[in-house]
């Protein structure tokens, strides 16, 4: 009778509930944390790594005939709005895959040849913020009969707040081409590397003389004729540099302020300073700075400290900075009496004086 008394004093302390299984509700509420971080963090190193040029496979570049040129102008702004949507993965898939979605460029480089645009270029993709095809895409000078969607799928993948960027040097000497960036989006912004015309003419020359050592000499393809010293403005290395007469064109479908004019020579000499101006211009912060710098004194030029997706130094390959030949005094004092009305009229133009003379 007594241990069963026991037995029934001790019942109600057998039938008491667990107790609360408070330990493991934190346990799961730090692995959703821990679940979420590692989601956040993969979405936005993919996002990054998709940028890195060479990976987007492209079609090979066809030359454009100036017959699908034109059928592809007389569809009209409404076929190119329509061939210029935005690509239709939602942004919960895109979270997901980490893969960002390619996009029509916000900004290009559009000039000029020998400026400096491959620097400027590298210099910029220092920034989070921007993603940058490597190869020049050509889409406005030789490619528009491929179509937006073709231009588009050379993009690299960016994520919300990136801007989407390319550079192609002879857009800013194409007549067609200002025409052709303003259908695909009239907000598009522009930048233009120049360089003093007669330094430029001379590093074109260059370059054509390194893959093309028989040519004539620089004297001898700059006049028409020396006698009279009729400057010939046929020859491309010439006409590039008559910036004044190439803007007025681009004046017609972009207001200047539209247009950014980065000096080619303060790139060499203050390039953060010159980053520092792009970087406003595109509406992004001020990241890259004279920390990313050195002066590299076997170029002649600066190099980034650690370029886009490495930690090792990067300098510009051998085909930048080359040796220039010596040309004839008389003929570079001849070419920079020949540019002086036209540099005058661009300082005018630009509102900026670039010092070339």
């Amino acid at each position: 009778m007594g241990q069963r008394l026991i037995c029934c004093l001790d019942a109600p302390s057998a039938l008491q509930p667990p107790p609360p299984l408070l330990p493991v509700r934190r346990k799961l509420l730090l692995l959703c944390i821990m679940l979420f971080l590692w989601l956040y963090m993969f979405y936005s190193c993919a996002g990054s790594c998709a940028s890195v040029p060479g990976l987007a496979g492209r079609p090979a570049a066809a030359a454009g005939s100036g017959e699908a040129a034109a059928t592809a102008g007389a569809h009209g702004e409404g076929l190119q709005e329509q061939s210029a949507a935005p690509d239709p993965t939602s942004p919960i898939s895109s979270f997901f895959n980490g893969s960002g979605t390619k996009k029509l460029p916000q900004a290009i480089i559009i000039g000029v040849k020998k400026g400096g645009t491959r620097a400027l270029l590298e210099f910029l993709r220092v920034h989070p913020d921007i993603r940058a095809v490597g190869a020049e895409p050509h889409f406005f000078d030789r490619n528009y009969e491929q179509g937006f969607a073709w231009y588009r799928d050379l993009m690299p993948r960016t994520l919300d707040g990136q801007i989407t960027m390319e550079k192609t040097p002879s857009y800013f000497v194409t007549k067609e081409a200002p025409a052709r960036i303003s259908a695909m989006s009239k907000g598009t912004k522009l930048i233009v590397v120049v360089r003093d015309p007669v330094t430029r003419a001379i590093s074109d020359y260059t370059q054509t003389l390194s893959k093309k050592p028989d040519i004539p000499t620089f004297e001898s393809l700059t006049f028409k004729n020396r006698t009279t010293g009729l400057i010939d403005t046929s020859w491309s290395a010439i006409q590039i540099g008559i910036y004044a007469k190439h803007l007025e064109n681009w004046l017609l479908y972009f207001p200047i302020g539209q247009i950014l004019f980065v000096s080619g020579e303060r790139l060499i000499s203050d390039p953060a300073g010159e980053l520092g101006r792009v970087q406003d211009f595109l509406g992004l912060k001020r990241i890259i700075t004279d920390k990313h710098f050195y002066f590299n004194k076997t170029k002649g030029f600066p190099c980034l400290k650690k370029a886009e997706g490495s930690s090792k130094p990067h300098c510009l390959g051998k085909t930048k900075g080359r040796t220039h030949p010596n040309i004839d005094r008389e003929v570079v004092q001849r070419l920079r009496e020949f540019y002086r009305p036209f540099n005058m009229k661009f300082y005018q133009m630009t509102g900026h004086d670039f010092g070339w003379d």
